[in-house]
């Protein structure tokens, strides 16, 4: 059976909402012992459970699952995995913290459904040269990281994005654009439609 390689130890930042890990923390998948090992950063900065504020009333950002949650905090951050790799390791992980079979599946459903928000944000962050690991080895409570909030990083990111269009040029001027030839190909959406995954037996969510 698989199973987390020490207790987890973290220190709370001045922000309120963020803590700091602070010794060696990681998770061994598939079963204890196994190559397959996840290894949190000392120094990694976590939320914990990334719930909306309206449901901490069902899912508070710390409970059963709050080990399994820092797991996968930290590999959305790393991003060596898939993202639906990195939700299948927390289901794992949350089995092996005896998470209740509604509750676990409830926050798998959430995370494949929602989480790909938190998986591009962190994607900018990097991008932009923020980094969630402190590398200071003396942390104190006073430190805060002052991360960009995900919708000021997502409004960034919209703006750098018209931005590098705009230096791009108009594709063509003139009033051959009044009328689309027809040999040219039909316009294609610039957004993409999320699909949820095929839901199969509770119990067999991420197989």
């Amino acid at each position: 059976m698989s199973s987390f390689t020490t207790a987890l130890l973290v220190s709370p930042l001045s922000d309120g909402k963020s803590w700091v890990i602070v010794t060696n923390f990681g998770y061994d998948v598939g079963e204890e012992g196994s190559e397959d090992r996840v290894h949190v950063a000392t120094g990694f900065v976590t939320d914990f459970a990334s719930v909306p504020r309206l449901l901490w009333w069902a899912l508070p950002k710390w409970g059963l699952y709050g080990n399994a949650a820092v797991i996968h905090d930290w590999l959305y951050w790393d991003q060596k995995r898939t993202r639906k790799e990195a939700d299948q390791v927390m289901f794992e992980a949350m089995e092996v913290l005896n998470v209740p079979q509604i509750k676990k599946n409830l926050i798998y459903r959430a995370v494949r459904m929602f989480g790909g928000w938190a998986w591009k944000r962190n994607k900018w962050d990097k991008e932009s040269g923020f980094a969630r690991v402190i590398k200071d080895k003396n942390i104190t409570y006073a430190v805060n990281i002052n991360r960009p909030g995900i919708f000021k990083r997502t409004l960034e990111q919209a703006l750098t994005n018209h931005m590098h269009r705009d230096s791009n040029g108009p594709i063509a001027t003139g009033p051959a654009l009044t009328r689309r030839s027809a040999s040219s190909p039909p316009a294609r959406a610039s957004g993409r439609r999320v699909v949820p995954p095929a839901a199969g037996p509770a119990a067999d969510l991420p197989r």
